[in-house]
């Protein structure tokens, strides 16, 4: 149920490069687009010990029998081609990045900890090590706070939270902290007040040589969950600040690859602060292309396979939409009087770019349809649950 994916499948597979997939069945939105070669059916969980996936990322790559690139579209499989570099190198092409960054960038204590040492503004956080250091962090927070998962991998095998998630006062973190046991893998953050606040988002593609670049800003609109999830309606505007402390960032660290970073500015003290960073595609990079017809993904196969990347800029005005959330995000934003300052008008929108429906791919949308039932509904009774 990833919309990423799926456009990363099509934005190879339109330009006749052959795309296999890795599916937990045959009736994912991946496994039956038209532009998907070949179907890897592998059920896992990311809870598995590291040595079995790479095991099965070999298999993979002896049956397609020729160099394939590898596109994660998560950390739990950055991290995990990252860590297994010299393994995976004879049947693959990735970048390669020092020793722990990118587990470190995908942790939140980890990109805490990279964001002080550069002086990059991020904003303040606590990492409670048991559940008495929750509730000594309780009497003293200003809420509200975000509570997120601490590392990838764990955050697979036992959650603190499903997602990124809103704790409006000391008591519902009490009740939380019920639940995640003596050893919490949570990190605990400050919350920038929306009326105060502005998301961006930044995609890259970097490495050691500085044509490769390929850089894209945009502001959020909407996300699900509101204010605090993933971008529903997001629209290309250029941010020439961001870019460049972006770029720096992944300069200073030496990062390679592709990577999506979350931003959000504080109107309070006129900066940046990094929120996340993801060392992979955002689900949401068809939003981004260059007047050259450029994304992330053919920048990546592009640079991977020893070819120049155009030089050209991003598209400004250009909109994605992710049809099942954004319904959603609709329906919450309804009635608020919430603005995105720097969302550029109507008249200046130039193209629209939609998460599932593709004219010439129509296969993935209603099978995204058909599998979004089941988790809506789980989704609408844990809501009542939390609200009776």
């Amino acid at each position: 149920m990833h919309h990423g994916g799926v456009g990363a499948i099509r934005s190879l597979g339109r330009l006749g490069v052959p795309v296999h997939a890795v599916s937990e069945d045959r009736f994912t939105p991946a496994a039956v687009s038209r532009y998907t070669r070949g179907v890897h059916v592998w059920r896992t969980t990311g809870a598995e010990p590291q040595e079995r996936l790479l095991a099965g990322l070999l298999r993979i790559g002896e049956r397609i029998g020729r160099p394939a690139l590898l596109i994660p579209t998560d950390e739990e499989a950055a991290v995990l081609v990252a860590e297994h570099q010299d393994a995976l190198n004879h049947r693959f092409l990735f970048p390669r990045n020092p020793e722990g960054l990118v587990r470190a960038v995908a942790s939140k204590q980890g990109l805490h900890e990279l964001c002080l040492r550069h002086g990059v503004s991020t904003p303040r956080a606590a990492f409670p090590e048991s559940r008495a250091e929750v509730l000594d962090f309780a009497r003293t927070a200003v809420f509200p706070v975000v509570a997120k998962n601490r590392d990838p991998f764990a955050r697979r095998a036992s959650p603190a939270v499903p997602g990124t998630t809103r704790i409006d006062d000391a008591e519902t973190l009490a009740a939380l902290a019920e639940a995640w046991g003596e050893h919490p893998g949570v990190v605990l953050q400050e919350y920038l007040p929306r009326a105060d606040a502005e998301d961006w988002i930044v995609h890259m593609h970097t490495s050691a040589a500085e044509d490769a670049r390929v850089l894209f800003t945009a502001v959020k609109a909407r996300s699900w969950p509101p204010h605090a999830g993933m971008t529903a309606m997001a629209v290309t505007t250029p941010n020439d600040e961001l870019a460049q402390l972006s770029a720096d960032f992944c300069k200073e660290i030496g990062f390679a690859g592709v990577c999506d970073l979350d931003w959000r500015f504080d109107r309070r003290d006129g900066r940046y602060k990094l929120l996340d960073f993801n060392p992979r595609i955002g689900a949401q990079f068809r939003l981004f292309e260059t007047r050259a017809r450029v994304d992330l993904v053919r920048a990546l196969h592009l640079h991977l396979t020893g070819r120049r990347i155009p030089a050209a800029p991003q598209i400004e005005g250009r909109r994605i939409v992710v049809e099942n959330i954004d319904l959603l995000a609709r329906l919450a934003y309804r009635g608020s009087d919430y603005r995105t300052p720097s969302l550029p008008p109507r008249s200046r929108w130039t193209e629209t770019e939609l998460g599932w429906w593709a004219k010439d791919d129509p296969l993935p949308f209603p099978v995204m349809l058909a599998r979004s039932v089941r988790p809506g509904l789980r989704y609408v009774a844990a809501t009542r649950t939390r609200h009776a």
